[in-house]
């Protein structure tokens, strides 16, 4: 499975960045923002239809 993590804006929110991964890599990215206090939003990739 894929996620789509977006880095949220400190201010207000707004994602300022977006990027898709496996699921193996969430664990680490969470951590490496938990670790500096960046705000994620974290959502199942939209996959194409087949």
């Amino acid at each position: 499975m894929r996620f789509e993590i977006l880095r949220l804006d400190d201010v207000d929110g707004t994602p300022v960045d977006t990027t898709v991964v496996d699921a193996s890599s969430v664990n680490r990215i969470v951590q490496q923002a938990a670790a500096i206090g960046q705000r994620l939003w974290i959502r199942p990739a939209d996959t194409p239809a087949s």
